[in-house]
C-alpha cells in the first residue's frame, strides 16, 4: 500500500510539475514567498480589529501567535523525524521535473502548506460569522501549495499532509479559544 502511494505521489508530481510553462515561472516563484502576501496579512489584521473589541483582539492575536509557533515547531520536528528527501534532491526524479528552487532541508510535510492553511483556517473560523465571504481567503494557501509543486520542491502528499495538519491545528486552537478563553473574557469583562 505504501509503495503504491509513494509511486502515485512521484508520478503526480512529475505530471503536475511538467505542466509548468517557463513564462509563468516568475509568477510562481513570487507566489511561493511570504512578502508578496503582506497586504493579505494586513487585511486579516484590519478585519480582526474591525470585528472585535480590543481585549478580544489581543487575546485572539496571542492565540494565533501560539498556533503559528506550534505549527512551525511541529513541522520542523516532523521533517527531522521523517527525513523525506525533497524532489529537487531526489536523484530518481530530479531529471524528470522542472526544478526552480533548491532547498536542502527535508520535504514531509510542507511548512508552507501547514502554516498557510492553519492561519487561513483560524482567521476564517474567527471571522466567518461577521464576514460571510472570508472563505475567499483560501485562495492564498491553495496558490501557495501549488507553487511548491510547480517549483519542484514538494511532493503532492507533502502539501496535502501539511494542509490537513494546518486545518486540524487551526480547528483545535480555535476550539480552545472559543470554549475556554472567550468565556473567560466575557466573565471578567469590567
Amino acid at each position: 500500500m505504501l509503495d503504491w502511494l509513494l509511486e502515485w505521489d512521484r508520478e503526480t508530481l512529475v505530471y503536475l510539475n511538467n505542466l509548468g510553462v517557463e513564462k509563468y515561472d516568475p509568477f510562481w516563484d513570487t507566489v511561493t514567498k511570504y512578502p508578496p502576501w503582506i497586504p493579505l496579512f494586513l487585511v486579516f489584521l484590519l478585519l480582526i480589529f474591525w470585528a472585535f473589541q480590543w481585549r478580544q483582539v489581543i487575546v485572539l492575536l496571542l492565540v494565533l501567535g501560539a498556533m503559528i509557533l506550534f505549527v512551525d515547531t511541529l513541522t520542523h520536528f516532523t521533517k527531522l523525524g521523517v527525513e523525506r528527501v525533497r524532489p529537487n534532491n531526489d536523484e530518481e526524479i530530479r531529471s524528470l521535473i522542472r526544478v526552480l528552487r533548491n532547498p536542502k532541508n527535508y520535504s514531509f510535510f510542507s511548512g508552507h502548506a501547514s502554516m498557510s492553511f492553519s492561519v487561513t483556517t483560524f482567521i476564517y473560523l474567527s471571522l466567518r460569522h461577521r464576514f460571510r465571504w472570508t472563505w475567499i481567503f483560501y485562495v492564498w494557501p491553495i496558490l501557495f501549495i501549488l507553487s511548491r509543486i510547480y517549483l519542484g520542491v514538494h511532493f503532492p502528499l507533502d502539501v496535502i499532509a501539511g494542509a490537513l495538519v494546518g486545518i486540524c491545528t487551526a480547528w483545535m486552537f480555535h476550539a480552545v479559544y472559543k470554549s475556554f478563553i472567550l468565556p473567560y473574557l466575557a466573565l471578567n469583562h469590567p
